[in-house]
């Protein structure tokens, strides 16, 4: 069965893999993976064996640049089941109820990344609660929650962007929900 961290865990790898491509290095160890997210390596570990157990991350090997005969273990997302279940599934497992009015960061429909598809009126926005964030509005509590932590002390713009897709596909309307959907298969497909 699959935790809120899994897929917190998923989008770092996709992200950490997006935009390593063309690189010799394309991979990062499950320690400074989870240096990144805040989390713990236990969490992380288990979190990639629950990912590879329910097929959304495939297990490679490669051989390792730093040793002539060792291999590389590598975990890459499966592209057409990631997508599947971050649309169709994650509204469903992991549902969000908006909480009372906090400062915070910036997420779902009111993140920068919807600036240009939706105008932001006058009622709260929805925020992850972090006592250092810029904006106020209304709590909705991240899939895990180191998520704040993990974005402001090791900033990546597309990991924070793959994670707001997700709270708007998990809170918002329909016409949001269908922003949201179009946005995150461009970058699933970038």
């Amino acid at each position: 069965m699959l935790k809120s961290q899994d897929i917190v865990i998923l989008l770092k790898i996709f992200a950490m893999m997006t935009l390593a491509k063309g690189s010799s290095d394309e991979s990062m160890s499950q320690n400074k993976l989870a240096t990144h997210l805040c989390m713990s390596p236990s969490e992380v570990n288990a979190g990639v064996g629950r990912l590879v157990m329910s097929g959304l991350l495939g297990e490679i090997y490669r051989d390792d640049v730093s040793s002539r005969s060792a291999k590389k273990r590598i975990f890459l997302p499966i592209k057409s089941a990631c997508e599947e279940c971050l649309i169709s599934g994650v509204k469903y497992f992991f549902p969000v109820q908006l909480g009372a009015y906090t400062r915070g960061i910036a997420t779902s429909y009111a993140a920068p990344i919807f600036e240009k598809q939706i105008l932001v009126g006058s009622d709260p926005i929805p925020v992850w609660p972090y006592a250092e964030g810029d904006k106020r509005g209304l709590a909705l509590e991240p899939l895990y929650r180191s998520v704040p932590d993990s974005v402001t002390q090791y900033p990546d713009q597309l990991f924070y962007e793959l994670l707001i897709l997700i709270d708007a596909i998990r809170s918002g309307r329909v016409r949001e929900r269908n922003i949201a959907i179009k946005l995150l298969k461009e970058k699933l497909h970038q």
